[in-house]
């Protein structure tokens, strides 16, 4: 493991670009930006301030999707920082608290929410001492990316958090507070079953904690790569849905992460704790995300 940048404020979702170069989210009070990040690492630039930028995802066009989780919406910038708000929270839709996204192989994009008003969840900025007994209706939600239509694809999950689509064309979505990851059968556009239990990344060796699943991404080896927040490692399910590696992180937050560029063999690690981006050589490619 190696720091690549430091001196970020809560950091999420970072994004590699096609000439090396890095974005990430800031979620800090203090920050609440979009971040360019060197290929090296050596210099950055605010894009953006939006709020409290949570998910981002790249689209095919140059364009970049932000979960918005202070303004409660869906937005589309570039990186000249234009912002368009493409869906906000209304009647019906509340975007308690906007979590992460993936676009599907047919361009239909997919949020995540955490099911939770942030400020009940982290009053004054610490987590609730009850955590375990507050009420989560966490969702996941469907995205037409052209009309802005939204649609509720499961709701109910306890702090619905990382979402990816898998090489197999199935949606996996992270639930935090129990650390499964579950499975959806995706065709032609549509949801077809419920969710399954893929597999669990908590270390059942640990004391009892606030831990679970954050971002994850695929790897070119079909394992499924998980940030587990509050557990201090990125936990590597296999394809069965069984842990087959623990990748320890320096601070016990990692949020989310993002694979370098082809023939690097390493994963980027967005880390809260020490406000870092970490690179860990992990013997594999990413599986491009769909876009």
């Amino acid at each position: 493991m190696s720091f690549f940048v430091r001196d970020l404020g809560f950091p999420e979702a970072p994004v590699l670009l096609p000439d090396g170069s890095f974005l990430v989210t800031e979620m800090s009070p203090s920050t609440g930006c979009i971040t360019w990040v060197a290929r090296d690492g050596a210099s950055r630039r605010q894009v953006a301030i939006t709020g409290r930028p949570n998910g981002l995802v790249p689209d095919e066009d140059g364009f970049f999707w932000v979960a918005e989780s202070k303004q409660k919406a869906l937005l589309k910038i570039d990186l000249e920082g234009e912002i368009e708000i493409v869906a906000k929270a209304r009647p019906g839709l509340p975007f308690l608290f906007m979590n992460d996204l993936a676009f599907a192989p047919n361009g239909d994009l997919y949020i995540t929410d955490s099911g939770i008003e942030v400020e009940e969840f982290t009053p004054n900025n610490g987590l609730h001492p009850d955590w375990r007994n507050l009420h989560y209706d966490g969702r996941v939600y469907r995205v037409d990316t052209g009309s802005g239509f939204v649609e509720t694809i499961d709701q109910g999950i306890q702090f619905a958090n990382g979402i990816a689509f898998g090489p197999d064309q199935k949606l996996y979505v992270a639930e935090t507070l129990t650390g499964n990851i579950y499975r959806y059968e995706w065709e032609d556009g549509l949801i077809v079953s419920d969710r399954e239990v893929f597999g669990n990344v908590i270390d059942p060796s640990l004391p009892p904690a606030f831990r679970g699943p954050d971002g994850m991404k695929f790897g070119q080896d079909g394992n499924l790569y998980v940030a587990v927040f509050g557990q201090g490692d990125v936990t590597v399910l296999g394809r069965d849905g069984q842990v087959v590696n623990r990748w320890k992180t320096q601070g016990s937050m990692p949020t989310n992460l993002v694979f370098g560029a082809a023939g690097e063999q390493s994963i980027y690690v967005t880390e809260a704790e020490t406000g870092s981006v970490q690179k860990l050589h992990v013997g594999t490619d990413g599986f491009p995300l769909y876009v």
